[in-house]
């Protein structure tokens, strides 16, 4: 038999309580630990938790920090469930976290979540991809008091493919990245700016890439906001061939 898994690390959704999966609730009532990231969760979200459950805010603490209660709840036969906002897949630190698990000799297990992009594509009402219009999507972020971005990915190259943009940690750089992705989308096309999506603060803004930035401005968002950038935003689009009438099946 494998060794058990103590470590859990659990997507937490964009926020709202009743966004977890049932997976993803279960394990957190079933937690002697709960490690969560306060600076962008509902506080909602921890009544899932079992009431004896030790709740630990992760936002004042570093990486090597939390490796520790993670560790030391694993040494006392503890379950911990490792809240990470959105989905594990992205932004999580959950390679930097597994390898030190793993150098610990600490098995983890990890439970997808809903991503901050497809909440905030999902109260807006629109699909990303559409027919004819844009049938890949960029997921990624900017660098200013953040790690280096590769050379390879500058926002400029996304930029060119003219795919549907989710900009994340980009908040603060709106006016200057605009200005950037200007030259290949064009200062009407639509932009998207959702902040906490499902959460009490909830807000969303509609602009184009002339005019988000005044936007963002106005509003005074600070941080907890994706932006969303491409023609599929408002454009009808075509037809899928999947359901169309005349294709054979």
């Amino acid at each position: 038999m494998g060794e058990a898994v103590t470590v859990h690390f659990v997507g937490s959704g964009p926020g709202a309580a009743d966004l977890l999966t049932v997976r993803a609730t279960r394990m957190l009532n079933a937690a002697d630990v709960v490690l969560y990231p306060g600076t962008y969760l509902d506080p909602e979200v921890l009544t899932h938790c079992a009431p004896g459950a030790e709740l630990v805010d992760t936002q004042g603490l570093d990486l090597d920090r939390i490796t520790e209660r993670l560790v030391a709840a694993d040494r006392a036969g503890w379950d911990v469930v490792r809240l990470t906002s959105g989905d594990p897949s992205l932004y999580s630190a959950l390679a930097e976290q597994t390898r030190r698990l793993d150098a610990h000799g600490v098995a983890w297990d990890v439970t997808p979540g809903v991503p901050a992009y497809a909440a905030a594509s999902a109260l807006v009402g629109r699909e990303l991809t559409v027919p004819l219009v844009a049938q890949s999507v960029v997921l990624t972020r900017t660098s200013a008091r953040s790690t280096a971005m590769p050379e390879s990915e500058s926002l400029a190259a996304f930029a060119a493919t003219r795919a549907t943009l989710v900009l994340h940690l980009a908040i603060r750089r709106v006016r200057e990245l605009m200005a950037e992705i200007e030259p290949e989308y064009g200062a009407d096309c639509p932009v998207v700016v959702v902040h906490r999506a499902s959460q009490p603060e909830e807000a969303v803004l509609r602009g184009t890439v002339a005019t988000i930035a005044d936007l963002v401005a106005e509003a005074g968002l600070r941080q907890a906001a994706v932006v969303l950038v491409g023609r599929a935003l408002d454009a009808e689009g075509g037809e899928s061939y999947l359901y169309d009438p005349a294709r054979p099946r």
